[in-house]
């Protein structure tokens, strides 16, 4: 139907929402336009984990459909995301011999080191999802992108490995093959939204994004290109609305209201301190009346549990010296008034909010990054491009994972 062009289907599949983006990208010039999307709320996760498989796999179903009649294109097969606590990252390094007489290193030199790097001891239930290279070392010579060619006698890598909790996998493989798609590729959220929300200076220069799902909140770090750190834990914006709804009393949808009309938070130093008639909120169909006080009260404790988290990770890892690209704030999360200002103030850095950009067709919302992102892909990603012979962690694994399920 669209000659030159390669159909792709984006699904993020998320512990509020299952959205579903079909494009269309150019051959030529790899420009992406968005052709059809569907947006369905789902209640079968919890946390970014499946509990409900079929209900997961329903509204797949439902996005996809929605997003087939509104881009009157049939699609086979996804690019979808992975998120969740049980996502975590550890740092690992190969070293093996240069095997060629002429002391070239080859793509498959490169391959036996990804594999040292990845052959690391995990318990029974997790493994390794992805690889990483931050950095390739010849004889001793570090700081090394791409190895092959050079000559040297020893070849080591320092990765990222991204691993996961097994079942988790499997539960999401299950629920997008149930649903009548093959998968392409599986992305962690927060790389996806970095794809969609970084520029190439900011990952240079060293950067950090957060991305505020609705029951997690992703970190990926980046510098000199390089991811160098991948951490998810689990408080999200739903947290703020369940916050609200226990500190007012009143119903879970009645506080996302309230959240989304009437939330915002303040840096120190621009607090309102006179109190006026314009202090109180009412929301008559609720008889519901309570002060902006009260309830920035209660945002902002929920706020500073999240930065606090963040914090925790910048001290333990590394020094805050080295993000001279600052915090980019994306997922819908990010959307709360203020929460720039308040970044910017609490974690000492340069603060934005990420929108996905370059893609024809989609709003410049930040609750759409992990699903533009994953259109985008990872091909190439930072720079590195692994030789065919490096069958890498992820593609080895989700192999596996499929061969369990298909006949």
């Amino acid at each position: 139907m669209f000659m030159g062009y390669h159909i792709i289907t984006a699904l993020d599949i998320g512990s509020s929402f299952i959205k579903a983006l079909i494009a269309r990208e150019d051959k030529k010039d790899s420009k992406i336009e968005v052709l059809g999307k569907g947006i369905v709320a789902c209640g079968g996760l919890r946390k970014g984990e499946i509990l409900h498989l079929e209900e997961v796999t329903s509204a797949i179903a439902k996005s996809v459909n929605l997003a087939q009649e509104e881009a009157g294109q049939k699609v086979k097969s996804c690019v979808c995301n992975i998120n969740g606590s049980h996502l975590f990252s550890t740092l690992s390094q190969g070293l093996v011999s240069v095997s060629r007489a002429d002391q070239r290193i080859s793509p498959d030199d490169v391959a036996r080191a990804l594999h040292q790097a990845e052959n690391i001891t995990l318990p029974s239930n997790k493994e390794v999802l992805e690889s990483f290279p931050i950095d390739f070392i010849v004889d001793g010579e570090k700081g090394i992108k791409q190895p092959q060619g050079l000559k040297g006698n020893r070849l080591e890598v320092r990765t990222l490995l991204l691993c996961i909790f097994s079942p988790v996998l499997e539960n999401l493989t299950k629920a997008v093959l149930n649903a009548g798609l093959k998968i392409d590729d599986i992305i962690p959220s927060a790389i996806a939204a970095a794809r969609s929300c970084l520029t190439n200076k900011e990952e240079e220069l060293g950067v950090l994004l957060v991305d505020i799902g609705s029951a997690t909140t992703g970190m990926v770090v980046f510098e000199e290109g390089n991811l160098i750190d991948y951490e998810v834990f689990p408080i999200g914006s739903a947290n703020i609305t369940n916050d609200i709804a226990l500190g007012l009393r009143t119903d879970i949808v009645t506080a996302e209201r309230i959240k989304k009309e009437y939330a915002r938070i303040f840096s120190k130093g621009k607090k309102p301190k006179k109190k006026s008639a314009s202090d109180k909120i009412q929301i008559p169909d609720k008889s519901l009346v309570f002060s902006k006080r009260e309830l920035r009260d209660i945002v902002e404790s929920r706020v500073s549990d999240i930065f606090t988290e963040i914090q925790k990770v910048l001290k333990k890892k590394l020094s805050q010296k080295l993000l001279p690209g600052g915090i980019v704030l994306t997922g819908g999360g990010a959307k709360l008034p203020g929460l720039e200002d308040y970044a910017r103030q609490n974690l000492k850095l340069p603060s934005r909010i990420g929108v996905p950009k370059g893609i024809e067709g989609l709003e410049e919302d930040p609750s759409l990054s992990v699903v533009a992102g994953l259109l985008r892909g990872k091909s190439g990603f930072m720079g590195w491009e692994a030789p065919e012979e490096a069958d890498t962690g992820f593609f080895r694994k989700i192999g596996n994972i499929f061969r369990i399920f298909l006949p």
